[in-house]
């Protein structure tokens, strides 16, 4: 071979290897840090009026019917105990930042499960984690309904939803 050919066949070489490396460095670093999130539009305060302020009254909490789960619990796993009180929004559980409990399992995706209700009944669905959410040892690949005491495992976490 000529001189040019492995000159050219090191330089292609060394262009993969800093791909590569590259590549690598990226998925850490969403590993560590998570996903970006746009920056959101910040209201501007209302101009202040003459009248006087009214006191607000405390928000109250919302009590689910009888029987219904009110909390999220992490019962076994490095975030044991750690619980998340359930309302009308999803909850998102993964490493991420935008997780209501940032799970701090090697074995758990940055997004890696969603806890919804849609009033009734609540369900959990896997957001295409690496290692999959399992109930009991059926993996989950749609939404699952759930029912009080059902234990979900994420990595080597399991969470349950507890009255």
């Amino acid at each position: 071979m000529s001189e040019l050919t492995l000159t050219l066949i090191k330089l292609g070489f060394l262009a993969v290897l800093w791909i590569f490396v590259l590549s690598a460095v990226s998925v850490i670093r969403t590993d560590i840090f998570g996903t970006r999130v746009p920056n959101r539009q910040v209201a501007k305060p209302a101009k202040k009026s003459a009248a006087p302020a009214q006191k607000s009254k405390p928000a109250k909490r919302r009590r689910g019917k009888r029987g219904q789960p009110s909390l999220l619990q992490i019962v076994d796993g490095p975030n044991s105990g750690q619980s998340v009180p359930l309302g009308d929004d999803p909850i998102i559980l993964g490493r991420g930042t935008d997780a209501a409990i940032r799970l701090n399992d090697d074995y758990v995706s940055t997004r890696h499960a969603r806890f919804a209700s849609n009033g009734e009944q609540w369900f959990v669905e896997d957001l295409g984690s690496t290692n999959g959410t399992y109930i009991g040892s059926q993996r989950v690949t749609s939404p699952v309904p759930l029912s009080m005491g059902t234990q979900v495992r994420l990595g080597k976490t399991i969470v349950e939803l507890r009255k």
